[in-house]
C-alpha cells in the first residue's frame, strides 16, 4: 500500500511546476457558520501570486492541494518553498509569505513578533497535516529492509541508539526484542536532521515521553542536541543519507519511507508498525492545548504514552500559520480560502491519497474552521 502512495506522490510532485494556475469558484468557500464546507464566504474570485514556506514534511500533500485547488481558483499562482519549519516561520515573520508551514506549534515569543506582521492582531496556527513519523532503518543485506519489514523497537531502546550508547545492530538491547531476525555485526549510523526542524522536536517530544528523562536528558527542540551521527537537511536529505549507507537509522515523515525499513514501536504490551489509521487513534484521543497563548490557536498535545491497541505514538501534526489580518484584503480572501480548502473533507483525502496522511476527524475540522472563519476579508 504505501508504495502506491509513494508511487502517486511522485506523480504529482512531477507534474506540478513551482507555480501552479489555481482556479476560482464560489464552491470553495469557506461558510460563516464553522462547516466543513471548502467554501470562502465571499466567494470571491483571486488573482496574483501567492506563497508559503516551510515544512518539508507537506509537500507532497501541498503540490496535491495546489493541483486540487487549481480547478477552483484560475486566476491566482501559488508557490510552496518546503525550506523546514524553522526557515518558514522565520520568513513568515517578516511578511514576505502569506502563510507558513510548521511541524511545530509557534513558540510565545513568535506569537507575539507575529503582531508586526498581522495588523497588530497575533497569528494563529491551526492543524492541516496529520501523519506518523517513520523511523527508517537500511539493513538491505540482512534482508530487512522493504515496506512489510519491522524491527521491534521500544522507547528506552530507540532513545539509547539516538544517544550513541547502542552502537550495534546485534546489541542485546535490539536482538531480545526480534528473536526472529538474523542482526548482523554492524555499527549504527544515525542520520538527524541538520536543519531546524519540527520534525525533530516531535520525534524528540516522543522520545522524551516515552522513554523518560533517564533515558534522553536533553531538552527538546527543534535543533537536534548531541553531536550523535550525521545530519541531513530536510526530510529528503534524511531519507537520501539513510538510502546511501547500510546500518544507518533515522527518522522522517512516513510518506517518504519507501523501501527501506521501519521501526514498530511499543505500545503497551505490543509492537506497533506506523499507520495513517494508528497515527489518527493518538491525535483523535490527545487533548487541545488550552494553555498555547494568542487567539484562534488550535495545537495538539500529543499522548506519546498511550497504552492504546493498535495506536501509533510517533506522529507528525504539521500546522498552517495564518494572520486573522492581513494588510493586502487580497492575501486575506486567499488565505481563507485557501486553508477551508486545506482542511475539507476533500483537501484531507487528497492529501491522504497522495501522500499517505490521516485526515483530520469531523471534530477536529470543526474546530480548526472556527479559527479559520476568524479572518478578516474586508
Amino acid at each position: 500500500m504505501r508504495n502506491n502512495l509513494v508511487v502517486r506522490s511522485l506523480a504529482v510532485v512531477s507534474g506540478l511546476a513551482m507555480l501552479a494556475g489555481l482556479a476560482a469558484c464560489g464552491d470553495n468557500t469557506s461558510s460563516s457558520n464553522g462547516s466543513s464546507s471548502s467554501s470562502s464566504a465571499s466567494g470571491a474570485q483571486l488573482s496574483g501570486e501567492f506563497s508559503g514556506a516551510g515544512a518539508s514534511s507537506q509537500k507532497s500533500a501541498v503540490d496535491a492541494w495546489v493541483a486540487g485547488f487549481a480547478g477552483k481558483q484560475p486566476n491566482a499562482k501559488i508557490a510552496y518553498d518546503p525550506s523546514g519549519s524553522g526557515a518558514g516561520v522565520s520568513t513568515f515573520l517578516t511578511g514576505a509569505t502569506v502563510w507558513a508551514g510548521s511541524d511545530a506549534p509557534l513558540e510565545d515569543d513568535q506569537v507575539e513578533q507575529s503582531k508586526t506582521v498581522c495588523e497588530g492582531k497575533t497569528a494563529f496556527d491551526v492543524p492541516v497535516y496529520i501523519s506518523p513519523i517513520a523511523i527508517v532503518y537500511n539493513l538491505k543485506s540482512a534482508g530487512l529492509n522493504g515496506t512489510d519489514k519491522h524491527l521491534n523497537l521500544d522507547a528506552a531502546t530507540l532513545a539509547k541508539i539516538f544517544d550513541g550508547k547502542i552502537t550495534k545492530w546485534n546489541d542485546p538491547a535490539i536482538t531480545e526484542q526480534n528473536p526472529d531476525a538474523k542482526l548482523p555485526d554492524t555499527d549504527i549510523t544515525v542520520v538527524h536532521r541538520s536543519d531546524k526542524s519540527g520534525t525533530t522536536k516531535n520525534f524528540l517530544s516522543y522520545i522524551k515521553d516515552a522513554a523518560g528523562d533517564a533515558n534522553w536528558s536533553y531538552k527538546v527542540g527543534e535543533n537536534w542536541p548531541n553531536n550523535v551521527g550525521q545530519g541531513g537537511k530536510g526530510t529528503s536529505g534524511v531519507i537520501s543519507t539513510v538510502n546511501q549507507a547500510e546500518g544507518t537509522i533515522g527518522y522522517a515523515d512516513a510518506s517518504q519511507a519507501g523501501d527501506l525499513g521501519t521501526v514498530a514501536v511499543k505500545v503497551g504490551e505490543k509492537y506497533v508498525p506506523y499507520s495513517a489509521e494508528a497515527a489518527a487513534k493518538v491525535v483523535d484521543a490527545s487533548p487541545k492545548d488550552d494553555s498555547a497563548k494568542g487567539e484562534n490557536r488550535v495545537v495538539i498535545k500529543l499522548d506519546h504514552k498511550t497504552t492504546e491497541d493498535g495506536a501509533y505514538p510517533v506522529v507528525l501534526v504539521s500546522y498552517d500559520i495564518a494572520c486573522p489580518a492581513y494588510k493586502d484584503a487580497n492575501k486575506a480572501e486567499f488565505a481563507k480560502q485557501w486553508l477551508s480548502y486545506v482542511v475539507s473533507e476533500e483537501g484531507q483525502q487528497t492529501a491522504a491519497e497522495t501522500a499517505g496522511s490521516a485526515p483530520m476527524s469531523d471534530t477536529l475540522r470543526a474546530q480548526v474552521q472556527k479559527s479559520i472563519d476568524a479572518i478578516q476579508t474586508k
